[in-house]
């Protein structure tokens, strides 16, 4: 198994520019392309807004206090990044278009409103536009960039999960996998246990050692009053004794976010598996077709082959759960050695109530459109920067790794 990130480039053999991104918010811009437009009736005012510098849910919460509303009256079809200038629309009920409009507060700005008669829902958009300046670098390698992204351009981005996914410890697959074999006791391991001083601080480590020697006085003592989810978790084991008890208490949200990160894992790996030609349809593939997202069993490879070189289907990989469709002959070999490795099959994702996921096809690209690319120099220093459009659900962190050649933090 990989570690997260540790995923490999289709553009080898291209020097990156390297570099550093999101140096100023200004740096990094995202424009949500939405699925629909606002029909212009409803009792949900649609609002683009555009936020400098906060996260999504930092606005949600803002607009909500502002309004005098409940948080849930908020919907937002995607998750956008704090160190960046966003644009994206919000849906809120149980206020005029009047009261939306005339909204001020800071970092975040009311562009436009309009009426609908649904709330928006996470995937409720087409894709993201985004523009990055990509600073500290050499403006002339725009020729290395250039030369990467004809690459990406004609066969496609890997659609790999970025590592935002699997969290701060790197290990959100993991509790995923726990909770789906019902292993209460690895939960609690993994998240109260397993002290790492990549990821925690002195007080953090001490206790989790304290958990790992089964004292948990010492560990609640030494626990941060930051760390409410962990001392309640903690709390609730040590009176009933029973983890799966404690493991009542996380809430649901939290572990549909750890099964999902199991999910993108298990996809990762798939996708690294099929890196040589993750471009290329194979006999008893589940192929995806870009115009609509429809897929369908590959049954005559000489005729859907013509269809993947010109980009009009693609192969797919797994987002694992009990109704997904599985394909046939060697794909579906290599999903179900990779689902081996994890000790998991489909059948474990039915547990009504708890982790109940019905799974689905992702494709294992996804076209990288409107490529842009310059550089110069500003206040600030030298830059390149580049301009692209991704479908949804797919991560520009991909693309950036593939153009500086190191690391970056995730961007979806």
């Amino acid at each position: 198994m990989i570690p997260p990130m540790a995923l490999p480039y289709l553009t080898e053999g291209l020097p990156g520019v390297g570099g550093v991104i999101k140096a100023r918010n200004e740096d990094f811009f995202v424009q949500e392309l939405p699925l629909y437009e606002p029909c212009g009736s409803g009792e949900h005012v649609y609002a683009q807004i555009q936020k400098v510098g906060i996260s999504t849910f930092d606005a949600v919460r803002r607009i909500a206090m502002a309004l005098d509303i409940p948080r849930q009256n908020i919907g937002y079809a995607g998750m956008k990044d704090a160190r960046a200038i966003t644009q994206q629309v919000l849906s809120i009920q149980g206020a005029t278009l009047d009261q939306v409009a005339s909204l001020k507060l800071p970092d975040i700005t009311i562009q436009s409103t309009a009426l609908h008669n649904n709330k928006l829902r996470i995937g409720h958009l087409k894709g993201n536009r985004f523009a990055i300046r990509i600073r500290e670098v050499d403006p002339a390698h725009v020729l290395r960039v250039q030369a990467i992204a004809d690459v990406l351009v004609k066969r496609g981005l890997p659609n790999f999960f970025g590592e935002q996914r699997f969290g701060l410890r790197n290990n959100n697959d993991k509790l995923g996998a726990a909770l789906i074999r019902d292993d209460n006791m690895a939960v609690l391991q993994l998240l109260l246990g397993s002290p790492d001083s990549q990821y925690d601080d002195g007080q953090t480590i001490q206790a989790r050692r304290h958990f790992e020697a089964h004292d948990n006085e010492k560990a609640l003592h030494e626990w941060p009053r930051r760390c409410g989810m962990e001392r309640r978790i903690l709390a609730r084991l040590m009176k009933s004794h029973k983890p799966s008890a404690a493991v009542r208490m996380i809430e649901e949200p939290l572990r549909r976010l750890w099964v999902s990160a199991l999910q993108s894992r298990i996809f990762n790996e798939v996708l690294t598996r099929r890196m040589d030609s993750f471009d290329k349809i194979q006999l008893g593939d589940f192929a995806w077709k870009h115009d609509n997202g429809a897929c369908f069993l590959v049954e005559d490879l000489a005729a859907e082959t013509p269809r993947c070189e010109a980009f009009e289907i693609s192969p797919t990989g797994p987002l694992v759960g009990y109704r997904m469709s599985e394909p046939n002959g060697a794909p579906v070999e290599l999903e179900k050695a990779v689902l081996a490795e994890h000790q998991l099959e489909p059948a474990q994702f039915r547990e009504a109530g708890k982790h109940k996921v019905k799974g689905a096809r992702r494709p294992l690209r996804i076209k990288l459109e409107n490529f842009e690319l310059s550089s110069g120099v500003d206040e600030f220093g030298e830059h390149i920067t580049v301009a692209f459009t991704l479908p949804a659900g797919s991560f520009a962190t991909v693309a950036l790794r593939e153009i500086t050649k190191t690391d970056v933090e995730s961007v979806e």
